[in-house]
């Protein structure tokens, strides 16, 4: 994430957060790093072998181009006469990722130039067809390929002999030499994980301590009905672990935070429907009347917060970044999953305590 700080009128400091990394001191070599990346026309006139500076016109120069084996992986340095004027710079690059050759199965970066690279890229690649194009990095040709074509859509890629971490690096520094300017480190901070395993764990204990409360009030409030309450609250949470766990989710503080949450809408559901039923007792109904009365007056009210609440989740996802995005995520599935807990599971628990048992009182 980046953050500029506004001083004087002008932004002259960058505060770079990387977080999970785990070799700061390479992270700080990339970023300082600008690489100067080239794009020069090859003298096809002068073979790179024999050439000497004092040989070549005062326009070339003599540079290192790297050659590797495909067979044997094997990488020569074999000089290469260029033009010393580059047809297209670095700073025209708007991106570079690695990609997988799939014919060879290595690793080459694929970088796209932006509106006037773009043009330029087509114009150069139109006017020297058959000829090779210099990939200069730093006064290295990293790649020398024949311009078969005229090429169009401002895409290129850089190959040569890349292992996966070189060619992750290469990206990472030819995205930084889009802005070629020098970069001084004024402060570096790191910050340890172990205060964030604190945060998790307090985070945890304040989870399991909200929910013993919870526990206890529905069962001293509601007795047996607030057993079956909690039964369906204990599902919500592992249903929603589960969906976490399927996706892949890391367990975070908002993450708990929506656990927590579900928790109260768990409950806040049960209680909707409790008081339905005891209403309907007082009216003289029997416990299978009251219990089916109960649950379809609650119902409508039950859908109705959901789906509020589910609107909410949904303006957090589209709106929110990181943490907000994940909260969103965690209590979406928990709305839909305590819909399912509190509207079908426990009702089934009554049915069957109801057909198993005769019960002529609710305890509730």
């Amino acid at each position: 994430m980046y953050r500029s700080r506004p001083f004087k009128g002008k932004v002259n400091h960058i505060v770079v957060q990387l977080p999970g990394i785990k070799d700061p001191k390479r992270a700080i070599e990339l970023i300082g790093k600008t690489a100067r990346l080239e794009f020069k026309m090859v003298d096809e006139g002068i073979s790179g072998a024999t050439a000497t500076p004092g040989s070549i016109p005062e326009d070339d120069e003599i540079l290192i181009e790297k050659v590797a084996n495909p067979s044997s992986s094997v990488v020569t340095d074999a000089p290469l006469v260029v033009k010393k004027k580059a047809a297209i710079t670095g700073d025209l690059l708007t991106d570079a990722q690695v990609r997988i050759d799939s014919q060879y199965n290595q690793p080459y970066v694929s970088i796209e130039f932006n509106s006037t690279g773009a043009r330029l890229f087509d114009q150069v690649t139109a006017a020297n067809v058959g000829k090779r194009f210099a990939i200069v990095l730093d006064g290295t040709v990293y790649s020398a390929p024949v311009i078969r074509e005229r090429i169009s859509g401002g895409s290129a890629q850089i190959s040569g002999s890349f292992s996966e971490k070189e060619a992750a690096d290469l990206a990472i520094v030819l995205r930084a030499g889009s802005l070629p300017a020098p970069v001084k480190i004024v402060q570096n901070v790191m910050v340890r994980p172990s205060i964030g395993v604190d945060s998790i764990n307090k985070g945890l204990l304040a989870g399991a301590v909200g929910v013993g409360l919870v526990v206890m009030f529905m069962v001293i409030y509601y007795r047996v009905a607030g057993l079956v309450a909690n039964l369906g609250m204990v599902l919500n949470v592992l249903y929603l672990m589960g969906a976490l766990a399927a996706l892949g989710a890391t367990l975070t503080l908002p993450g708990i935070a929506a656990i927590v949450l579900l928790i109260g809408m768990s409950v806040d559901s049960n209680v909707l429907i409790f008081e339905r039923v005891k209403e309907e007792i007082r009216l003289g109904r029997t416990p299978r009347m009251s219990i089916d009365a109960g649950y379809d007056k609650a119902f409508l009210t039950i859908m109705d917060s959901h789906v509020t609440t589910l609107i909410t989740a949904a303006v957090l996802f589209q709106f929110g970044t990181g943490p907000v995005k994940g909260f969103a995520v965690s209590l979406s599935l928990g709305v839909l999953i305590n819909l399912f807990t509190s509207l079908v599971t426990t009702k089934v628990v009554f049915d069957s305590i109801l057909n198993r048992f005769q019960v002529k009182r609710l305890s509730i």
